[in-house]
């Protein structure tokens, strides 16, 4: 050799550049290009004289230019001066047989480095395949369990939502009946003539509201236990709202116009008419609690008519003991003065 090409020339450092830039090992390498691993080094160490032959070192360095994405023909003439010459028809062939083999093998590296960049996508998609399938057979078996567990309780709940529902029906018809007991007075009209009436009922258990609503203009007033609780004219469509308290006792309602009047108390209408007409003014007296009252009134009454009967029996008898008394006298006297 000459003393230029004794010199290390660049052409094994610009290819182990281009091979390190495009990420591939030596290992990479020989696989793509089917070149030993010695040989790929000593390319790149630049001892030509390690390889089979100079035909070789041509077709190798080409091989390996290519393959790393470099021109192999620019490459070998901007280096022809520091690469062995051996330009015959076995090199030519070699060449072709490379060039072929470089072609096969980047393809197959190309195929590695798809396969090797879908691989984590596959993995997971994979997985979750697993995963769901997983899931799926366990959620089967639970539901083979739950289906067996749901008929053999189906009984039981079934005569429980029964007993559940004939129990909160009988305590909802109570509780209505019951509500309806304690919001519903009963009045009981005792006197009506053609301007008032007089109505009594049991005493209030709580609390109850006198509502009067007007369908037309109405002067109205009510007075509770003497007590004014409402004096003014209402207009149509008014309603009035009053407190009763439990303990009341006369309820006195002074209508301007009962046609057009209405009267709650409670739940309980009042009824206003007289033969089934409206008075034009009608004063409507409401007595609670009057029922005992009157029982009692009714007693003391009895009591004292006993009283005053007793009283006149003894009287009777009195004056009869005293006419008897007088009568013997007067007998005895007429007696004595015959003798």
């Amino acid at each position: 050799m000459s003393e230029n090409e004794e010199k290390r020339p660049e052409v094994g450092k610009k290819l182990h550049d281009a091979r390190v830039a495009k990420g591939y090992t030596l290992d990479d390498l020989q696989q793509a290009t089917k070149i030993q691993k010695r040989y790929l080094i000593a390319i790149e160490d630049e001892k030509f004289d390690e390889l089979p032959g100079d035909f070789y070192v041509r077709a190798f360095v080409k091989q390996y230019a290519d393959t790393v994405g470099l021109d192999g023909e620019d490459l070998l003439k901007e280096y022809d001066d520091d690469l062995p010459k051996a330009k015959t028809d076995e090199y030519s062939e070699h060449i072709a047989q490379a060039v072929e083999t470089r072609a096969t093998s980047k393809r197959k590296l190309t195929k590695v480095n798809d396969a090797r960049k879908y691989l984590p996508t596959v993995i997971a998609i994979v997985i979750v395949v697993i995963v769901l399938a997983a899931i799926w057979l366990t959620a089967i078996v639970r539901g083979h369990r739950d289906s067996s567990t749901k008929i053999d309780n189906s009984s039981v709940k079934v005569s429980g939502e029964s007993s559940k529902k004939s129990s909160s029906s009988s305590k909802k018809k109570s509780s209505s009946s019951s509500k309806k007991t304690s919001s519903s007075i009963k009045l009981t009209a005792s006197t009506r003539t053609s301007s008032a009436v007089t109505f009594t009922g049991d005493a209030l258990t709580k609390d109850t509201t006198l509502t009067i609503k007007t369908s037309g203009q109405a002067w109205n007033a009510v007075t509770v236990d003497n007590s004014q609780r409402l004096s003014k004219t209402m207009s149509a469509n008014q309603t009035e709202k009053i407190n009763i308290a439990k303990n009341a006792q006369t309820i006195v309602l002074t209508l301007g116009n009962a046609s057009a009047t209405t009267v709650k108390l409670g739940n309980t209408t009042v009824d206003l008419t007289q033969n089934n007409t409206y008075p034009n003014t009608r004063t409507v007296t409401i007595k609670l609690g009057n029922t005992t009252q009157s029982s009692s009134a009714s007693s003391t009454s009895s009591s004292a008519v006993t009283t005053s009967t007793s009283q006149s029996t003894s009287s009777t008898a009195g004056s009869g003991t005293t006419s008897g008394v007088a009568s013997t006298s007067s007998t005895q006297t007429s007696v004595s003065s015959t003798r």
